[in-house]
């Protein structure tokens, strides 16, 4: 097998690029990257390696400079002949912000760098599969409450909490008008959140709203909501597996499903029991998040029912200090907690069926306890600019 992947440097995608690099079936993997030199993207990879201490091998992992911004993209890949022999590509690369100041640069990379991969794709003699990485959340905001299938997306009419998941369902739709069904493989991971490894994560993508909600502690948030969440290496050994496996759909939940789904309320107990120097984490009605941030901008009217939390109150004040920071930081969590108010949770039988040796993800708030030293260690201002 002789790979194509972009997004090596991501979360997903250097986890990927971490389990394909073992894999004796696998001969080359060419990776595209976004550096000034071939050296410099040569270290960069190493990096994406060492970071756990998986082995760097340069003649079986080798950069292929190139930009998804880059207009010309299709024809300068279709003009590099070594990679006339790619007969797998994996698109795992994308822009996944939630803020809205970033939402044309998200549809430009992950529609319009999609479009450039597909059309050279086409042109590739030997493609037996293009796997792209997409979202099980692109199913939209209208469905709650219940078990999500796959071949419920994706829908054109879907409405959408953020740009993100819009991009990943028109993405969907743009593979099926450049390839036939044989040729595509699409894996849908869930919410993906830290690792079953105590080791330090790649990316601090989503493991910052953990961090966040954890420093917040009052959360306006059903506490009953299911929650679908797996880590990442379990997301990389599922998508490898479905890419070796004898498939009998084209598209997959990569996801808890309803045996392993946790809840809000699970986690809360998790960072009860690890930080259990802050107040009580408290879920309140969602209607609360306003009078959050008016609290936060100092003009809050009296009587409000926030402030019969006068404990969380007083430890906010004294926490973030600047009252500025705590609007930054709940401007941050505002997409992370409608999603998890949508209680949705992803089907997993095609996955567990087609790769049965993979079986269940361990529950959200199991695992989560290897990712506690490093959410202890995260600076959620930082994340809280782009969520």
């Amino acid at each position: 097998m002789i790979v194509f992947l972009t997004g090596a440097t991501g979360l997903v995608g250097g986890e990927l690029l971490a389990v394909l690099s073992k894999c004796s079936a696998v001969e080359k993997i060419y990776c595209l990257m976004r550096a000034p030199s071939q050296a410099d993207a040569v270290l960069r990879l190493r990096g994406v390696l060492e970071i756990h201490k998986d082995p760097f091998d340069g003649r079986k992992i080798i950069p292929v400079l190139g930009n998804l911004f880059d207009d010309d993209l299709s024809r300068s890949l279709a003009a590099i002949p070594h990679l006339n022999d790619v007969d797998t590509v994996i698109h795992s690369a994308a822009n996944t912000s939630f803020s809205k100041a970033n939402d044309a640069l998200v549809e430009r990379t992950n529609i319009d760098g999609l479009r450039k991969v597909l059309e050279w794709a086409e042109s590739l003699r030997h493609l037996r599969t293009f796997l792209y990485v997409g979202t099980a959340t692109l199913c939209g905001k209208d469905i709650r409450d219940r078990v999500v299938h796959e071949d419920e997306s994706p829908h054109a009419h879907a409405t959408h909490l953020v740009k993100y998941t819009y991009t990943k369902m028109q993405g969907e739709l743009l593979i099926r008008q450049h390839l036939p069904d044989d040729r595509i493989l699409i894996a849908r991971p869930s919410i993906i959140m830290g690792d079953t490894r105590p080791i330090r994560p790649r990316s601090p993508v989503i493991l910052w709203a953990m961090a966040a909600m954890n420093r917040v502690r009052l959360l306006p948030v059903n506490p009953q909501a299911q929650l679908d969440i797996i880590p990442v290496d379990y997301a990389a050994k599922a998508i490898v597996g479905l890419l070796f496996s004898r498939r009998r759909y084209t598209t997959y939940h990569v996801s808890s499903g309803p045996t392993a789904a946790t809840t809000p309320q699970k986690l809360g107990k998790i960072a009860e029991k690890y930080f259990s120097d802050l107040p009580p984490v408290t879920f309140v009605e969602k209607a609360l998040l306003k009078q959050m941030k008016l609290w936060a901008r100092g003009k809050l009217p009296p009587n409000s029912d926030l402030y019969q939390h006068k404990e969380h109150l007083e430890y906010w004040t004294r926490v973030f200090e600047d009252k500025g920071h705590l609007r930054l930081v709940l401007s941050g969590l505002e997409a992370y907690l409608s999603f998890m108010d949508l209680g949705q949770v992803f089907d997993n039988q095609r996955l567990l069926q087609d790769v049965p040796e993979l079986g269940n993800s361990p529950p959200a708030d199991v695992y989560i306890t290897s990712s506690m030293r490093f959410i202890k260690k995260m600076n959620i201002l930082e994340g809280a600019i782009d969520p």
